[in-house]
């Protein structure tokens, strides 16, 4: 008798077994069509999913009220139209291959959609393409906890910028990339380490509340005032809470994500037993903003296993005014559903970075292509059908469903009386672009003053320097002066090129994302999120000289500091609050003193911390050094170990590192402690310690060993890459 348990087919299909919607047939027949661009076929395609199988989704339950006189398909809107609403989902590069990714992007830009980076990053060379011919750069860029990638540029680049909240598959998890996947030009991207892994927790850092959220979304308009913000919500109870919270932060895109999507990367407890169909939050978010006279001010969209026009038609009379398809678009790419994504093996190149298994990837773009104009023309279908003429004329239309009359029994049962009457219909149901969120920006003191001040030194090129006076309510100070620094030279700017002088109290996120070229010294004191995705830039702050208190005994900024900085420097005269420099991957730092769960999640950069620490340091870190003045030995109960170890400063480059920053911080700040240091830095040596992650260290040595013997550097990164893989 065989020890093995036979399959029950619920996470690979498997012949007999429970069904798939993708499944060997449905699999092959989108595949050929959108290959061959066989309209006929999809149709068949279409037939299988909508009528052959048994109801597996809500939706199954439902069928159109069909109009008497429909509407002459000639009459209906284009499909060149409609698929301006299609987007494909939050696919990173990275759990994707580059072949994969950019094939999305040139599908979606060549219709008019928009594709979306996911949260791995996008490389330089591909965001220049945008507004070119062969354009590979995602018009959706996503911020997630795990910032990895968000630079000035990145920001730049996008037509809408979506805070990720939230997976649909895994509500209240994160993503999570395996060391295996991390090649390094995956690395390079990500500004983190080769062959360690990625993890990318819900945004509890830096989000606690719905202000928390309300700043982002603030920060993100200024460092990019053209693009749309969007917050990912997943299909929960309660959603349509969450989504009027977001609407009155500012928010102008709420996508509304469905369990069935982000499988690939989520653990199957969480693939069977987390989250809600997409129907169920799509009918309360919409329902929720109608009640709160909210529905006007944002855009609806939503995604998870969208996979024929029917499909969509549903989603729109439920109040979705934009699609998402992600499994699907790697389907005609080449996907055939193996459930391998984490392992690195995908054998079709789609799901894999490894360099052999990607030249088997054999999609094309225009597979893309021709699957959205399908979903288009089906939709068009039922649309004349329905009696109506455009998208916005079936939005929130709840009287075009019914449920169906041939169910069984059992499933006659289910009650959809919430989602189908609502008594709703007389209110205004889609989006108004004539009545925006306004954000109030010609008011800042970027718009007001900085970029005025600085207006002919930034279009010559030339030097130049501004003094102002700040209070706590300037949010997001600098970061759309940064913007505008980016758009015009990218990050070729000189350091100091800019510099403003400011007097007063900085409010939060003082500094955001600002890039190379500009320095922002502030005398006083500065609230949260100082220097938040600092991207190049140069950020001073030291208590006013005529105040009394020693700076390094005082807090001087608040909590979330330096928050998934990417490059830069920053030097803090004084002690800073909780979470200091978490999913920091590349900035500079010297302070005097850190809260709880400093240097968390680390992936890269220096940190030095000229006095203690709270507890929790150092959790999660995967990159980067640290090196801390422990004067009084409390340093080792507070560090977090599982990651990182902590030793002496033995190394010549260390010592010199070390020194070579505190000057730096002397002379930037004026600091009182660092120079006491330095003026006896024989006897304060020993009391430093170096706190660095194993597998940083690991890698980090083996790339010197094969730059020793020869290697350029890509080449001793592939090659340490793969002996830290092989040493697992």
């Amino acid at each position: 008798m065989s020890g093995e348990l036979e399959s029950r087919g619920s996470h690979k299909s498997r012949s007999g077994k429970e069904e798939h919607l993708y499944n060997p047939q449905t699999i092959h027949a989108l595949q050929a069509a959108t290959r061959n661009n066989d309209y006929k076929l999809f149709k068949e395609y279409s037939r299988m999913l909508n009528e052959e199988m048994q109801p597996v989704s809500i939706r199954g339950l439902f069928d159109f009220n069909f109009a008497d006189t429909p509407t002459p398909l000639d009459e209906v809107e284009s499909i060149d139209s409609i698929v301006r609403r299609f987007k494909t989902g939050a696919m990173s590069y990275g759990s994707i291959s580059q072949e994969a990714h950019e094939a999305l992007a040139l599908a979606m830009n060549m219709l008019g959609g928009k594709s979306n980076s996911g949260e791995g990053g996008e490389s330089p060379e591909r965001l220049a393409t945008k507004g070119t011919k062969h354009n590979r750069c995602s018009a959706i860029k996503q911020v997630a906890s795990g910032r990895f990638g968000v630079t000035s540029t990145y920001l730049n680049s996008a037509d809408e910028l979506q805070i990720k909240m939230a997976q649909g598959a895994k509500p209240g998890e994160g993503g999570h990339l395996p060391g295996m996947k991390v090649y390094p030009w995956i690395a390079k991207t990500r500004h983190s380490t080769p062959g360690v892994s990625l993890i990318s927790p819900p945004p509890h850092h830096d989000i606690y509340s719905i202000e928390d959220l309300a700043q982002l979304i603030y920060d993100l308009k200024n460092a990019n005032k053209k693009a749309r913000i969007s917050v990912k919500l997943v299909s929960e109870a309660g959603v349509g809470t969450v989504a009027a919270g977001v609407a009155k932060a500012g928010a102008q895109v709420i996508l509304i994500s469905g369990y069935d999507g982000g499988t690939g990367a989520a653990p199957r407890s969480s693939i069977y037993n987390a989250g809600l169909p997409w129907e169920l939050g799509l009918a309360e978010a919409h329902q929720t903003l109608l009640l709160n006279g909210l529905r006007h001010k944002v855009v609806i969209e939503t995604d998870g296993k969208l996979m024929t026009g029917r499909d969509v038609a549903i989603a729109a009379i439920l109040g979705a005014e934009e699609f998402g398809f992600a499994t699907a678009p790697l389907v005609t790419l080449g996907c055939a559903m193996m459930r391998v994504c984490n392992l690195d093996t995908c054998p079709f190149g789609v799901a894999t970075q490894n360099p052999e298994l990607r030249k088997r990837f054999m999609g094309k773009p225009e597979y893309v292509v021709n699957f959205m104009r399908f979903i288009a023309e089906e939709l068009r279908e039922y649309m004349a059908r329905l009696g109506v003429h455009t998208i916005d004329e079936l939005i929130g239309r709840k009287d075009l469903l019914k449920k169906r009359d041939n169910l069984s029994p059992r499933e006659q049962q289910i009650d959809v009386s919430a989602i189908l009457d609502n008594g709703l219909d007389d209110m205004p149901i889609r989006y108004d672009e004539k009545d925006p969120y306004d954000f109030k920006l010609s008011d800042t003191l970027d718009e007001k003053v900085i970029i005025k001040a600085f207006k002919k030194a930034l279009r010559e090129g030339k030097s130049a320097q501004i003094e102002i006076d700040v209070r706590n309510t300037d949010r997001s100070l600098g970061t759309a002066f940064g913007s505008e620094i980016t758009k015009k030279y990218g990050e070729n700017l000189k350091d100091d090129t800019y510099r403003i002088i400011c007097s007063g109290s900085g409010g939060q996120s003082f500094g955001a994302f600002i890039p190379g070229g500009l320095t922002m010294e502030l005398k006083g004191d500065s609230n949260d999120y100082f220097g938040k995705g600092l991207s190049g830039g140069k950020l001073i702050v030291y208590p006013d000289k005529k105040s009394r208190f020693k700076a390094e005994e005082n807090i001087i900024i608040g909590n979330v500091a330096l928050y998934g900085a990417t490059s830069g420097k920053a030097f803090i005269n004084g002690i800073a609050g909780e979470r200091f420099c978490v999913r920091n991957s590349g900035a500079t730092a010297v302070v005097e003193g850190v809260g709880e769960h400093g240097c968390e999640y680390m992936t890269g950069g220096r940190v030095v911390i000229l006095g203690s620490t709270g507890k929790n340091f150092a959790a999660g870190m995967s990159g980067g050094i640290a090196y801390v003045l422990d004067e009084h030995h409390h340093l080792y109960k507070r560090l977090n170990k599982e990651l990182v170890e902590c030793t002496e400063l033995s190394e010549q480059k260390d010592i010199d590192e070390l020194k070579a920053l505190i000057t730096e911080h002397v002379e930037a700040t004026g600091s009182e402690k660092g120079k006491r240091i330095l003026s006896d830095f024989d006897a304060y040596l020993p009391k430093f310690k170096k706190i660095i992650p194993h597998d940083y260290r690991i890698i980090t040595e083996a790339i010197e060993e094969g730059k020793q013997n020869g290697l350029d550097e890509d080449s001793a990164k592939i090659e340490a890459f793969y002996q830290l893989i092989r040493s697992r």
